[in-house]
């Protein structure tokens, strides 16, 4: 099925080549290096773009300069192309142990991975312009963060989950703003903590590789088109989830500010531990052991002149090792960067940004739940795996609070998806006090990321069909985004649109993003689930023991 119309954009056009030719494009001078961009024709909707892809905005984070704070990168001569995909940072699976290493001791061997197409060198940025360069243009911008739980994910065309491609997101504002798509190093790379990183390196190091492009977007965006007063940053998943972080980043008082719109698709928080915490601790002495530097009187200096393959195999090891469905290198609270627990700084309304719109699907927590338990899992043994710092009181009683909701697989699935994922954003939502908008994407099957064929259509899922392909529907739901790019308001009307006047989150309102058994758009205000919102209270309570 094709559907017309340059706003719906032929959603299921975009599996099939969209882009009818490729030329050089403009040169445009950053002080450091010039890059020749790529002119793009689009076939979907007859635009013209220009494609920035490949752009370094940091130094090699390699040799010495591994684990440390990202810096600026050294002037090269002459043009440089930035006409290919980046090679993506080193990548890792999630975890697949049925019991969580940090509570019982395991481990498991190395899973063996394709990394041709990674690079510890991965410090790179796409930039997606409507048209030409012209410095004139003041174009909003959105600064896209990929998910993949801080140990997988790039913005390249064989990245984790397919292409993220930026036509898609111009041709869905009707090419109104710049879309930039960061990288930054993940796994053991990006967020190795413990003491001797915050002596000798830097904590949280993936997040100040973001930090770092933001900056470069503020000091850069101008030379092509971009107004580096109109950022908006989003990202789904851990990228959603690095929205939060940086939204509480130095208190919520970065200077300047980097940013003044912030969009979530399914916040990740997973328990994020104190920087020397055991668990933080043991995780670095597991590297440092793996890497053959337990004799060394500088273990972290070892890492550093570690063979980069040799690390690797201890990056994919240990993250394999983990629960089933969790991510063992998340941020850490490291007391500068991120100075206290998310959400104790959210309930003290500590943020960065002017506006918020979050959306969370359905069933987020469904896709990391070993199928191979739902006749055998016990709720409150699961909530001790998946919060290991939880003591069994407290897992008895956050077992208490979902008695009730269908088995026990449907119940692991409803924690899983909202301690992690929902309440997050609806703590999100109440630190921003009435300036935020929050959606709920329903269309069946509700599964965390199913919402990103709908952003990336074509691209996430290439040759797939989208879940729901009503025009309409399509128009309603990704038109709110550049919307709220632009305006910091997803209400913007344009011809056709379905979707109802929306109010900020006042506590209750969202908005429903569904379709009804007839096959019908079903969008509509609804009221959030007091039951729901109640669960997250327990699990707010309960965060200082959960890590979050």
């Amino acid at each position: 099925m094709v559907i017309s119309g340059i706003v719906c954009l032929s959603l299921l056009q975009y599996a099939a080549a969209a882009i009818l030719g490729r030329t050089a494009g403009p040169v445009v001078d950053l002080g450091y290096a010039k890059y020749q961009g790529l002119v793009v024709e689009d076939a979907v909707s007859n635009a013209t773009r220009t494609h920035f892809l490949g752009i370094r905005f940091a130094a090699p984070p390699t040799g010495l300069a591994r684990f440390n704070a990202p810096s600026l990168p050294s002037t090269v001569p002459g043009i440089q192309q930035a006409n290919a995909q980046p090679p993506m940072c080193l990548q890792s699976p999630y975890g697949s142990a049925p019991t969580n290493p940090y509570r019982v001791d395991k481990s498991q061997d190395v899973h063996k991975r394709d990394e041709s197409t990674s690079s510890e060198d991965c410090l790179f940025l796409n930039v997606y312009i409507p048209g030409n360069v012209k410095k004139s243009s003041k174009l909003p911008v959105v600064v896209w963060i990929h998910g993949g739980g801080y140990v997988l994910g790039s913005i390249s065309e064989t990245g984790y989950g397919g292409e993220y491609d930026g036509d898609s997101i111009l041709r869905q504002s009707q090419d109104s703003v710049i879309l930039v798509s960061i990288q930054y190093r993940l796994g053991l790379f990006g967020f190795l903590a413990g003491q001797k990183v915050k002596e000798g390196g830097a904590l949280n190091a993936g997040l100040l590789d973001q930090q770092f492009a933001l900056k470069w977007v503020q000091t850069y965006i101008e030379r092509f088109g971009g107004d580096p007063r109109k950022v908006t940053i989003w990202g789904q998943s851990a990228g959603a989830g690095s929205v939060l972080q940086h939204v509480i980043a130095n208190g919520g008082r970065t200077n300047p500010p980097l940013f003044r719109g912030a969009i979530t698709s399914s916040t990740f928080l997973p328990s994020q531990y104190r920087y020397n915490d055991r668990i933080p601790q043991a995780i670095y002495n597991e590297t440092v052991t793996r890497a053959g530097c337990s004799s060394s009187a500088d273990t972290l200096n070892c890492l550093r002149l570690a063979d980069v393959n040799v690390l690797q195999a201890a990056n994919v090891a240990i993250n394999t090792a983990g629960f089933f469905g969790t991510f063992v290198f998340v941020p850490v609270v490291d007391g500068t960067f991120i100075q206290g627990r998310p959400t104790q700084l959210l309930k003290q309304k500590k943020v960065n940004g002017d506006q918020l719109y979050s959306v969370v699907n359905t069933f987020e927590g469904t896709i990391f739940i070993d199928p191979s338990t739902e006749n055998t899992v016990q709720v409150a043994q699961y909530i001790s795996q998946l919060f290991p710092t939880l003591e069994s009181k407290n897992a008895q009683a956050a077992a208490m609070q979902y008695a009730g909701l269908g088995s026990n697989f449907a119940q692991v699935i409803s924690i899983m998806g909202e301690a992690i994922f929902v309440c997050p954003t609806y703590y999100l939502q109440t630190s921003f006090g009435g300036k935020g908008y929050k959606g709920l994407f329903a269309i069946p099957p509700g599964n965390h990321g199913t919402d990103l064929i709908y952003y990336f259509p074509g691209s996430v899922s290439p040759g797939g069909d989208l879940p729901f392909s009503n025009p309409d529907f399509i128009k309603a739901f990704t038109q709110t985004f550049p919307d709220f790019v632009t305006s910091l308001n997803p209400n913007k009307k344009r011809e056709s649109d379905i979707t109802p006047p929306w109010s900020p989150w006042g506590g209750s309102n969202e908005m429903l993003f569904n379709q009804t058994e007839a096959g019908a758009p079903d969008v509509r205000p609804i009221k959030s689930s007091k039951a729901l919102l109640e669960r997250c209270r327990f699990w707010e309570s309960v965060g200082s023991l959960t890590g979050q």
